[in-house]
């Protein structure tokens, strides 16, 4: 199938081998691996011929429920619960889906590529034939949470941080970030400048979803006694799925692997109760302040503590755009909810502005359009509420740790 498969051979780009459009035996099934084109416009046509020729019994493609969920049925965006997926913690994988959908739209609007257009029109390709799709990729907010967990705070800022910066620039995409787009899919493309600089960001990204793939696929062959499957993933993944297939796990192996990539990474201890050692600082200064200096010195300490906490938290909420009552709730809850680990004032804020202005359909219909421009991210409900959330959350973070030195301040006599 020229033009979606081709020959393995070294590339002369990369310097490494590709294995593509040939057959891997693992067991009792074979699987092809072609790499899907972004940039080829006849590969349709030529999978089309494939897939009616019936040499296949199914065809497994490099996505996840959501994702498949997201390329063949948009309106599914219009039934996001915001207030639920705040409470459940959610928030910030959402927000970090949202961005790399504005990178999409960036990508689309630059390019004239429109990444996993391909992948949709080969599912609904080879529904047309009758065949069975398997879904082989690792849910996208179980890669950024990994990812999440396992990089320090200050790189997971910068990697934001990058990733709006290259959202809202107005500059041409380079030449180099197209070609990866070739090769990848769009969360790699999106991270591309630091995959090279860190081991981290390869290995969630890249080894632990070939791992995924290759697992889900013996999972799903087995279970429906599938022999013949086409597999339909981005060329950057194919030589990793072909060796771990061919390491030839067994079922039982398979599950093991699954579980495990897709399981949080367990937590730190050392920081579990840092939260709690703050709120008990501050608490014991607050006793001190009163037995020290009475009512007066311990009055001031309070009263520094609602002022900072409060203005800074309604002081994010004001800058993400959020009704006046929200921004009045996030000023009143901050100063309590920072002596309480258990609920935040970004969780207030949040589910205030979600109450008062709840999405509506039209603003998930254009959500992704929005995302792509500066202005949008204010003007679409959905956006602004996760802003909302984020920003009265650091403004009340920044304010415990500068009402926590003016507490030491007057502790000091300062």
């Amino acid at each position: 199938m020229p033009g979606l498969c081709v020959s393995r051979a070294m590339n002369s780009k990369s310097e490494s081998p590709i294995l593509t459009g040939r057959d891997v035996q693992c067991g009792e099934v074979s699987y092809q691996l072609c790499g899907i084109s972004h940039t080829d416009p006849t590969a349709l046509a030529r999978l089309r011929e494939q897939l009616a020729s019936g040499q296949f019994d199914a065809v497994a493609v490099e996505l996840c429920p959501s994702r498949h969920a997201a390329l063949v049925q948009p309106e599914v965006w219009g039934e996001t619960d915001l207030f639920r997926i705040m409470r459940e913690g959610k928030a910030g994988m959402l927000a970090a889906t949202l961005a790399l959908a504005g990178w999409q739209q960036r990508l689309a609007e630059q390019s004239g590529l429109e990444p996993g257009e391909e992948l949709r029109l080969a599912v609904e390709s080879a529904l047309a034939q009758g065949l069975p799709v398997l879904l082989i990729d690792r849910d996208l907010g179980i890669s950024l949470k990994r990812l999440s967990q396992r990089l320090p705070r200050g790189q997971r800022f910068q990697l934001f941080g990058g990733l709006l910066e290259g959202i809202l620039s107005n500059d041409p995409i380079e030449e180099g970030t197209l070609q990866y787009l070739r090769e990848g899919d769009l969360l790699e493309t999106a991270l591309a400048p630091y995959v090279s600089h860190s081991e981290t960001l390869r290995t969630v990204l890249i080894d632990e979803r070939d791992r995924y793939m290759a697992a889900r696929l013996c999972q799903d062959t087995a279970a429906d006694g599938y022999r013949r499957v086409l597999v339909l993933a981005g060329q950057g993944h194919l030589a990793g799925i072909a060796a771990q297939l061919q390491s030839s796990q067994t079922c039982e192996q398979a599950q093991v692997i699954t579980a495990e990539l897709e399981a949080s990474l367990p937590r730190s201890r050392r920081w579990r109760y840092l939260p709690w050692l703050i709120v008990a600082i501050i608490l014991a200064g607050f006793a001190f302040g009163f037995s020290r200096g009475g009512a007066d010195l311990g009055g001031m300490m309070i009263l520094d503590w609602i002022l900072i906490n409060g203005i800074l938290s309604g002081l994010g909420a004001l800058i993400a755009g959020a009704h006046p009552l929200t921004i009045l709730a996030a000023f009143l809850a901050a100063p309590w909810t920072s002596l309480n680990p258990m609920i935040g004032a970004s969780m207030v804020a949040g589910a205030v502005e979600v109450y008062l202005r709840k999405p509506r359909v039209s603003d998930f219909d254009s959500l992704r359009e929005d995302l792509g421009h500066l202005r949008g991210w204010w003007r679409n409900r959905v956006s602004r509420t996760l802003m909302v959330f984020f920003l009265a959350g650091m403004g009340s973070s920044i304010g415990t740790y500068v009402a926590g030195f003016r507490i030491y301040d007057r502790l000091m006599g300062g």
